[in-house]
């Protein structure tokens, strides 16, 4: 939904059929492995393992390989559809942040054995004293490559309540 909301807010020139499809099949391989994040393997490793995942899932399909290779287009970046699709699967993570820190879903105080806690960047932005949400979506934009459309959606976020709230409707 996210990235048909982008797409027609910002007039995306992509074709938001195969970016669609893209972000479904781009969660396949997660289906196998667990949503790992960057706090608990590299970026090489959960690639591989990702890789091999949806190739064992799709090797019996008849399109598999047309799947499969979109998939490889999204993990690529190479493309624009790859890139907004990319975009809008990690900005979709931050304003989750920022929704679960609305409905108080999240106690900084009680993280034992979460590893990102533990990570250098993420301890800094907690110093700032600013709520859990604004620190994640504030990590995403240090380290994902956004556009300025979807920055500013993440400032948006950051600075504006995005949930229904008591008696809101968006």
């Amino acid at each position: 939904m996210l990235a048909i909301a982008m797409k027609s807010e910002y007039q995306y020139d992509v074709d938001i059929m195969k970016v669609i499809f893209m972000l479904a099949v781009h969660e396949l391989g997660e289906t196998v492995i667990g949503d790992l994040t960057q706090f608990e393997i590299s970026k090489a490793e959960k690639e591989k393992l990702e890789h091999e995942a949806v190739h064992r899932i799709l090797g019996g399909l008849l399109d598999g390989n047309q799947v499969e290779e979109l998939f490889l287009e999204f993990d690529s970046h190479s493309t624009k559809e790859a890139m907004f699709a990319y975009q809008c699967d990690k900005l979709e993570c931050d304003l989750q942040s920022k929704l679960y820190d609305e409905e108080g879903c999240v106690d900084l105080n009680n993280q034992k054995g979460n590893a990102t806690m533990k990570n250098a960047r993420v301890q800094e932005l907690l110093k700032t004293g600013a709520s859990w949400s604004t620190m994640w979506l504030q990590f995403g934009q240090q380290g994902y490559p956004y556009d300025d459309n979807f920055r500013a959606v993440s400032n948006y976020a950051i600075n504006n309540e995005i949930g229904e709230g008591k008696g809101r409707r968006i």
